[in-house]
């Protein structure tokens, strides 16, 4: 979306109820792993915080000791804990009314809808409704060196406890979308779309924009001398452009094939 188009879709976006998962895991895949803890809350912009719940899940299965000494959950705390097949059942009208909303949401939906999958139970949020905070505050918050949710909690100070845990997480993530969404509410639209501008785009994101291919759009920015950095290593990596360079070119191109079709 440009970036007007942004700004008008999180303005409506912000009067919905936020329905803000976060979970903890044995692992980076949905397929192999299993979630350990959960924790859902429904807030909105209103009212705040009107409910939470949280719970420890026994995987049943090892929990790896990097694993463990990041998030603090062990395998004696889980052992002890229902199982998913007892305890998403419990989870599934919270998680299925408002804007799902997670920091990184293509982390925890993933490992949500293989949950309930095991269960037979078919979990599907459309797009639309779903909303990530580091999305949100990449745009939000160009300037800074890291939107991660620890180094976000330190930046706002957020009062929430320990990191890498499901209810503190979860906490955080919404009090970070009250307050960016609150700025969206109450900033003028050029002092946002300035902010919005300035945040760097992967190259894959601007292809999107400019509505064309990987190679079509880096070429397309190279023509028009769009500073660019590269970020991350070999393979890994990717060209990164400032999404106001990336839309100056898009509305350059929109100019050109309404003035070719005159």
């Amino acid at each position: 979306m440009l970036s007007t188009d942004l700004l008008a879709y999180y303005r409506q976006v912000s009067q919905q109820l936020f329905t803000v998962v976060d979970v903890e895991t044995t692992g980076h895949s949905p397929t192999e792993n299993r979630i350990t803890e959960l924790s859902v809350l429904h807030a909105t912009l209103a009212d705040g915080i009107q409910q939470q719940q949280t719970d420890l899940i026994n995987p049943q299965t090892q929990i790896p000791i990097n694993i463990i000494r990041f998030t603090g959950i062990t395998q004696k705390m889980v052992e002890a804990a229902p199982t998913a097949t007892e305890i998403f059942p419990a989870y599934t009208e919270l998680l299925n009314t408002g804007i799902l909303t997670a920091h990184n949401i293509e982390f925890d939906y993933p490992f949500i809808r293989a949950e309930y999958a095991r269960l037979g139970v078919k979990f599907d949020r459309p797009e639309a409704e779903q909303l990530c905070t580091v999305q949100l505050s990449r745009l939000m918050l160009p300037d800074l060196p890291s939107r991660s949710l620890p180094n976000l909690v330190k930046h706002f100070k957020f009062n929430v406890g320990k990191s890498h845990r499901a209810e503190a997480d979860a906490i955080a993530c919404w009090l970070l979308a009250e307050r960016l969404f609150t700025e969206i509410l109450n900033e003028s639209d050029d002092v946002l779309l300035a902010r919005f501008a300035r945040q760097w785009l992967p190259l894959k994101y601007a292809a999107k924009l400019l509505g064309c291919s990987l190679q079509e759009s880096q070429t397309q920015l190279m023509a028009a001398e769009i500073p660019s950095r590269f970020v991350g290593k070999g393979s890994r990596g990717t060209w990164m452009y400032q999404r106001g360079d990336v839309e100056r070119v898009f509305h350059e191109q929109q100019g050109g094939t309404q003035l070719s079709m005159l």
